[in-house]
């Protein structure tokens, strides 16, 4: 199957660069002025271990790990150096370039700075470690996925925990980190759906997977088209990053396409076909010059790959299926699966264990930090409770009132109880009852194929027994070897119960086709499409005495609106807390002043007073305009008869839950006849190896028997005659001699009850036989007597050792 992807053409990020610093210094002159000569010198290690660390950094290495041992070390300097302009702080100037406008540059006095320039040339040197692996084997692709996803993580991290301090530059922004984690997430999504097509995954998965690609990319496009990212890349970072997004979009067409045309829906398919047209027709018109030759080739190759199925579909429906193809407005979004995410950096930067400049944080500044934690954790703590219960408050209330349901129902939107909905889409994805008539012909297909097992393995066993009464009826007395019937009684009686098997799921299979026949108008309501079709809808009053429900409506809708706006507001009141927390350092200037902490502690948490405020005043709104929603809905209760739209509603739902019920009753019974068969079907094949073995060891036996009769009926060779035949069958006169060696025609089956196991059960093709290939044939040990017991073959198990059949009956009341 041939892809339309871009394979060798992806991004690479630029690193920053940056100037020589030197860290030695003024952290050493800082230590002795705030600490001691002793200090400095216990150190002495740390700051030279921190100043190469950060000469390695500058001259750009490739080594993650030499970056990763760098940042957690200014995690260590972070906590124990203010360094800024201030008069008794470490001053320590960083400067770092632009990794995109390379003649820009910023200087700060700030370890954050330093620690947002280092995480990026982290996700940058990641990215760069994943173009570097052969992407065109499976293998190399996995391993640039680990890599791409390890540099979507750093950025991740690097827009959570570092960016957004202002003047940095726009590289280090949180628009731009959090453009190029998408743009990772694309391109290790990009290899996913690669070696998903190498592995011949379904349509319907392969579609899914490029649809992904198609949407990180259009979120990493529609960053790139505001400010302040619109005016810092150069036309060759925006055209790639919109003609993949075009491609996977159009991708994700053709390979649902190809799906829908496997379920016969050619006219989605071709509605999705042009959608996927147009993608690209529009990507290559908006196209700059100088884009990507190897993206437009792919583009041109996947637009020929669409325009001929295009042409084939609509033949097709020309001529057949006459169906009606929906407009591309009416299509429903493509659905997307992604599997790849972002790596957790959290343990990767963790610098908790570092041991840098351990000693040099003083126990009482440590103890009185944790005690403005603890003060700050509670005031977060007890306004996130707040804002919790006033969500909780508002969703309880609303649903008692039946909103916004009622309104979505007046406006034809009328939706499911999510668990109903869950249970029907779920009916729905595994075929509906529509599909179960396909599942009951796999049924009589699979028990017609094991009642013609049973019959040829009876056929096998009959024409053995016959053989062998024509020659005993021929040579009498002479023929002194076992009755075939004596032999073959214990395979009989196993294929006689397996015959009752049969007829018994026979008799269940009518009962389930029965069921299915009789409930299938009942289950019909399950293959609605959308199911929401099904309910009943939410009319307005035929007669109206003053007009004024829409006035009603209106302005119920406009509180519900009101309402949402304030769990919004709530939701950002709680990120404003985290984020005022994570920014929250005041351990600088703990080390920085002398005396109690305690007036340093109230001005810093007072902080968050205004936040609190705000959060009082958000759920006191919400109290008032619930109690105002309540009045309103009361009124559009009594004039669009809400109590009776709701009992239809709740009949509507126990009849579609009736019908999920019986059709999963349906289903089970009809999956436990399909395992009954398949595990049947490997039985009996079992047993009709071993009377396949079982009648060529006697047809050897004959002809050997034969060949021994006629010569002592001839009178030729009489002494020979007489060792052949005390050695082969006169087991009961005279002395034993020794046999005369026989030329052993196979290797009798193993001792154990079965052979190998067959292959499971599968369609045979047209004209070719629907039972798995027999096992090799194999000889009984040389010397055995003719037709004695004595080799003990599979189908002569003593009793006790009969091997495990099927079920009678698989069918559940």
């Amino acid at each position: 199957m041939a892809s339309s992807s871009a394979t060798n053409t992806m991004l690479t990020i630029p690193e920053k660069k940056t100037t020589t610093t030197n860290l030695y210094n003024p952290l050493r002159t800082f230590i002795l002025n705030t600490y001691s000569q002793h200090e400095a010198q216990t150190h002495e290690d740390d700051l030279q271990t921190l100043n190469t660390l950060r000469t390695q950094v500058q001259q750009q290495t490739n080594d993650r790990d030499v970056i990763i041992s760098y940042y957690k070390a200014l995690t260590a300097v972070e906590s124990r150096f203010p360094i800024s302009k201030e008069q008794n702080h470490a001053h320590v100037t960083f400067t770092w370039y632009d990794a995109f406008k390379t003649r820009s540059k910023v200087s700060e006095e700030s370890v954050q700075f330093e620690k947002s320039a280092v995480l990026f040339n982290l996700g940058a040197v990641s990215g760069k470690m994943g173009l570097g692996f052969e992407r065109g084997s499976v293998e190399g692709r996995r391993e640039a996925v680990k890599a791409f996803v390890y540099a979507a993580g750093v950025f991740g991290f690097l827009k959570e925990n570092v960016s957004g301090k202002g003047g940095w530059g726009v590289d280090v922004g949180v628009e731009c980190v959090g453009m190029l984690e998408k743009v990772m997430l694309a391109q290790g999504q990009e290899c996913v759906f690669e070696n998903a097509l190498v592995k011949g995954s379904s349509h319907s998965v392969c579609a899914k997977i490029a649809r992904q690609v198609g949407l990180y990319y259009e979120e990493a496009a529609a960053a790139l088209n505001v400010a302040p990212l619109s005016q810092h890349f150069d036309k060759t970072w925006t055209s790639h990053i919109q003609l993949k997004a075009a491609l996977y979009s159009a991708e994700a067409c053709y390979r649902y396409s190809l799906e829908l045309h496997d379920q016969d829906e050619i006219g989605e398919e071709i509605a999705r076909l042009k959608s996927g047209i147009t993608a690209l027709t529009d990507a290559k018109k908006s196209a700059p010059r100088g884009a990507p030759q190897q993206i437009l080739d792919a583009i041109n190759k996947l637009e020929i790959y669409l325009n001929a199925n295009l042409d084939t579909a609509m033949k097709e429906n020309d001529r057949v299926y006459l169906m009606r193809v929906p407009p591309a407005s009416s299509l429903a979004p493509l659905p997307a699966i992604s599997l790849v995410k972002s790596l957790n950096m959290n343990d990767v930067l963790d610098a908790s264990k570092d041991r840098m400049f351990a000693s040099l944080v003083p126990d009482g500044s440590a103890k009185a930090l944790s005690r403005y934690t603890e003060m700050v954790d509670d005031v977060i703590r007890t306004q996130a409770e707040k804002l919790q219960q006033g969500s909780e408050l508002a969703r309880v209330h609303l649903k008692e009132m039946n909103l916004p349901d009622s309104i979505l129902a007046l406006e034809g939107h009328a939706v499911l109880p999510t668990a109903l909905w869950e249970d029907v889409e779920a009916v729905q994805v595994s075929g509906g009852p529509a599909g179960l008539q396909g599942e009951l012909q796999q049924l009589q297909d699979l028990r017609r194929v094991n009642h013609e097992l049973v019959v040829q393995t009876e056929e096998l066993i009959q024409k053995e027994a016959a053989e062998d009464a024509q020659f005993r009826t021929q040579f009498g007395a002479r023929w002194t070897r076992h009755q075939s019937s004596t032999l073959t009684k214990n395979l009989q009686d196993r294929l006689n119960r397996f015959a009752a098997n049969l007829k018994q799921a026979a008799d269940s299979d009518a009962k389930i086709e029965r069921s299915v026949r009789d409930n299938m108008a009942f289950m019909s309501i399950i293959d609605s499409r959308p199911i929401e079709s099904a309910l009943p809808t939410l009319a307005r009053p035929i007669m109206s005495l003053d007009a004024n429900e829409d006035a009603i409506v209106g302005a119920l809708k406009q509180s519900l609106r009101q309402i949402e706006t304030l769990g919004a507001q709530r939701a950002g009141l709680e990120d404003m807390l985290k984020d005022m927390k994570r920014k929250d350092d005041i351990l600088p200037k703990m080390m920085a002043m002398t005396g109690s902490y305690e007036d340093l502690f109230r001005k810093e948490i007072s902080k968050y007073d205004h936040i609190c405020e705000e959060i009082s005043q958000n759920l006191h709104a919400q109290d008032e305009l619930l109690l105002q929603i309540q009045a309103q809905n009361n009124q559009f209760a009594s004039t669009f008869n809400i109590e009776e739209y709701r009992a239809s509603c709740e009949k509507c739902y126990k009849q579609i839950e009736a019908a999920v019920a019986k059709y999963r009753e349906i289903k089970e019974n009809i999956n436990e006849g399909l395992k009954f068969y398949v595990t049947l079907q490997e039985a009996i094949t079992n047993i009709k190896q071993q009377a396949s073995d079982f009648a060529m060891t006697r047809s050897i036996q004959c002809r050997d028997m034969i060949e021994d009769v006629q010569r002592q009926m001839s009178g030729l060779s009489v002494q020979d005659g007489r060792n052949s035949s005390s050695n082969n069958y006169s087991s009961q006169s005279g002395p034993t001699n020794t046999p005369r060696p026989q030329t052993p025609y196979y290797q009798h089956p193993p001792q154990s009850g079965y052979p190998q196991q067959p292959p499971p059960y599968h369609m045979a093709p047209p004209g070719g036989s629907p039972y798995p290939p027999q096992q090799g044939q194999q000889p009984a040990p040389s010397g055995s007597q003719y037709g004695q017991p004595g080799w003990q073959n599979s189908y002569y198990n003593p009793q006790g050792q009969q091997p495990q059949y099927p079920p009678y009956q698989y069918y559940k009341q």
